[in-house]
């Protein structure tokens, strides 16, 4: 593995939160480059991410999923399905330590690497799970659910809303504005919002799409 030029690293993630107008002490940068170093070193070994150069993993991994992060700003309980490495579940951990973020995957090396970073960074407002988010049981259910790059909408929504709080929405990052799955939900949910979001550079489409149960909507 490739020894990271930190330096730049901050230089370059500093910069793009700057440009996202995101409030973030510098203590947060640090602990935001230690999770990249993490998943940099456990990625030589588990490829947690096709992504291999540091510079782009700051672009397509921390700032993407920092441009989602005022959409949380005023989540208690937030479910990341398919958390993978940990994207956007740990920058939301990290932006918001007063949030409680959850984490599923079925993939156990990936939860692994998960429940490492959440001890060596110190994250006490994080929980990880391993298995299917259909078969997930917990005694509070969550007032956002969150995926990135996990599944169409569809599939998400039917396999994760029994977990949804009442009152609660599910915040999908998409890239393009799915209009054919957006047409495909599920009776009784409706799409309640689609943000266009901006990636300091990073030229590529992205999206949120909100979602909500009908009656609420």
């Amino acid at each position: 593995m490739a020894i990271l030029d930190t330096k730049a690293l901050k230089a370059s993630l500093s910069a793009g939160v700057q440009e996202m107008g995101l409030t973030l002490t510098e203590a947060q940068i640090d602990q935001m480059l230690a999770y990249l170093a993490l998943l940099s070193k456990w990625n030589a070994v588990y490829n947690l991410t096709a992504i291999r150069d540091p510079q782009e993993m700051v672009k397509q991994h921390l700032l993407d999923s920092l441009s989602a992060a005022p959409a949380f700003v005023d989540a208690r309980n937030v479910l990341d399905v398919g958390a993978g490495g940990g994207l956007p579940g740990m920058m939301l951990a990290i932006a918001y330590p007063q949030t409680r973020i959850s984490m599923i995957d079925t993939v156990s090396k990936k939860t692994a690497f998960l429940s490492q970073a959440k001890a060596e960074l110190g994250l006490s407002n994080v929980t990880v799970f391993t298995g299917r988010v259909e078969q997930l049981e917990v005694t509070e259910k969550f007032d956002v659910i969150t995926s990135r790059a996990f599944s169409e909408l569809c599939n998400f929504i039917n396999w994760s809303g029994h977990l949804l709080a009442e009152g609660g929405q599910f915040i999908a990052m998409k890239g393009v504005a799915p209009a054919q799955e957006i047409e495909r939900l599920p009776a009784g949910w409706a799409v309640t919002g689609l943000q266009p979001l901006q990636v300091p550079g990073l030229n590529a489409e992205r999206h949120l799409v909100f979602v909500r149960r009908t009656e609420q909507a």
